[in-house]
């Protein structure tokens, strides 16, 4: 790939540029990643003891007793922490999500076929519109929750390559459709929808016993929403994030990487045949699930099902919680046919040698998430989340703000408690029980409160660090660039997350100010018709 020359040393940098250099700089200075999260655990113990003797007002929603935070330094707090290190890593969830999927992309990238499938579509995608077309590809891989992330993440990055342009910039666009804009939905629900509404409905009646809230009640503003995130990544990524990048060469091992050379006959074979192999398996998984009686489906009796949800889209649904081995299957029958089919694979052991050779470049990552794994255990485990929730609720509740103003209050309240705990359905469950009986009492309806939660979910998700699946994005800019580090891709997140925040906040309060309806269901104010 021929790259841009520098920037010469005379060519004025303006004041934005300065800034996402800046942030670089001193981002890239942090320690490594898995020292950075032993030294927050580290952080996290000394404030619990700290704090462990403090008298807190704040009341725990889940208990209703008043928040103690529990001391990580007490000699039964270290003994349960010792005891419980290797079930608390081998529970860290991303972690079984990276390898189950990875290995199936493994064969799927070792034998050839995602490289032949991409400069197949590469020749036919206009070079004019990759950026959107990534993005949006990106934001309807919400339907499979997390496999954005190892799924199609890895792959901007080759996509952009393959086609000359800079990889950062293509993982750079990709992470902003699947983090940035994760509350997002391109037509099709996902398993969040009813898993969100479930949370929702269960503090809503706290106040309201009999209150109902629909699995869809965000899906027209969450499918509005995805064509804002797709323009916002396109405009970001082509006059932002590219051109500041021209500057930064790709010195990784790219050797493997697809080029745009024409596919030979055996390549053409081979893909044929690989794809329909997985449109065959695709048939037969569809015609799997048409039964009314299919195991894929969530039982009637599942409260999701019962307030109203899709049987095959609530969260405790098989086929949900079956997306990463889907994807794992998905990628190794193609893999495997189009290997065999080109050439490229004699034998089994060839499979087994690509599944070795992946498993080998997430060595790294696998340190880094034991690391993430102790710091999320003792954090959540301390009470500090809990406390930091509770009392930016109370401070809300007491400033007495205008309704548009309280909106954006609990928008931005969100993006900062976003910052330090990643999952949104445990970030939800956390702050649901403070969150919609507050705004309930103020006369906002639940399905807008979480509609302003989903927003500050997604906006603040892309720039930091403590995002379980940060490092590995990491990892996958090092391919390319050997130097990157946390600064390199904080200062490339950081012009999404600020349009983001800007543009996003600004379409809800749109909704809110016209009247047009978030979802099927839902409405604005509490009780229906108030607000």
């Amino acid at each position: 790939m021929s790259q841009s020359p520098a920037t010469p040393p005379s060519t004025p940098r303006g004041f934005g540029a300065r800034v996402l250099d800046t942030v670089e700089r001193v981002g890239n200075r942090l320690p490594d990643p898995a020292a950075l999260f032993l030294l927050l655990m580290l952080l996290v113990w000394a404030l619990s003891w700290l704090l462990s003797g403090v008298e807190f007002e704040a009341i725990n929603p889940a208990t209703g007793e008043p928040i103690r935070i529990v001391n990580l330094l007490a000699g039964e707090s270290l003994t349960a922490f010792m005891a419980n290190m290797y079930r608390v890593f081998m529970a860290f969830a991303p972690l079984g999500v990276v390898l189950t999927a990875m290995l199936g992309l493994g064969v799927a990238e070792h034998t050839g076929y995602i490289n032949a499938a991409l400069r197949r579509m590469l020749s036919i995608t206009p070079k004019s519109l990759l950026t959107p077309a990534l993005v949006a590809v990106a934001v309807l891989s919400h339907v499979a929750v997390d496999a954005g992330y190892v799924l199609v993440i890895p792959l901007g990055g080759v996509i952009f390559y393959a086609a000359g342009r800079h990889p950062l910039a293509g993982i750079a666009a990709a992470f902003c459709g699947v983090s940035g804009g994760f509350s997002a939905t391109l037509f099709v629900p996902s398993s969040l929808d009813p898993l969100l509404a479930s949370f929702t409905q269960e503090a809503g009646r706290i106040l309201d016993p009999a209150l109902v809230v629909n699995p869809l009640n965000n899906w027209i503003f969450t499918t509005t929403s995805s064509f804002l995130i797709i323009a916002i990544g396109w405009f970001v990524t082509d006059r932002i994030i590219e051109p500041r990048l021209a500057r930064t060469a790709v010195d990784g091992d790219t050797k493997d990487l697809p080029t745009m050379a024409p596919l030979s006959d055996a390549e053409r074979r081979g893909l044929l045949w690989a794809t329909l192999a997985m449109l065959a398996a695709l048939a037969l998984f569809a015609l799997s699930l048409l039964p009314e009686a299919s195991p894929w489906r969530a039982p009637p009796d599942t409260p999701a099902v019962v307030a109203g949800g899709n049987p095959l889209l609530v969260a405790q649904a098989p086929v949900m919680q079956s997306i990463v081995a889907l994807i794992f299957i998905l990628f190794l029958i193609p893999g495997i046919v189009y290997g065999y089919v080109a050439g490229t694979v004699k034998t089994h052991r060839d499979v087994i040698a690509a599944m070795t050779k992946a498993m080998g470049g997430m060595a790294y990552y696998i340190v880094i998430a034991f690391f993430i794994a102790q710091f999320l255990a003792g954090f959540n485990g301390s009470g500090l989340g809990t406390l930091m929730a509770v009392e930016g609720a109370d401070l809300l509740e007491a400033l007495g703000l205008p309704m548009w103003m309280t909106i954006i209050g609990l928008i931005v309240m969100t993006g900062i408690v976003n910052l330090f705990i990643g999952s949104a359905s445990a970030k939800w469950a956390l702050l649901a029980p403070i969150m919609v009986p507050l705004m309930m009492q103020l006369g906002v309806s639940p399905d807008l409160t979480q509609a302003a939660y989903r927003v500050g979910d997604s906006m603040t998700t892309i720039i930091t660090p403590l995002m379980p699946y940060f490092p590995l994005i990491v990892v996958f800019c090092q391919r390319y660039v050997k130097a990157a580090g946390i600064g390199t891709l904080a200062s490339m997140m950081l012009p999404y997350s600020i349009a983001l925040s800007l543009l996003w906040t600004a379409l809800l309060l749109a909704f809110w100010g016209l009247g047009v309806p978030l979802g099927i269901g839902a409405g604005y104010g509490y009780p229906a018709g108030g607000g």
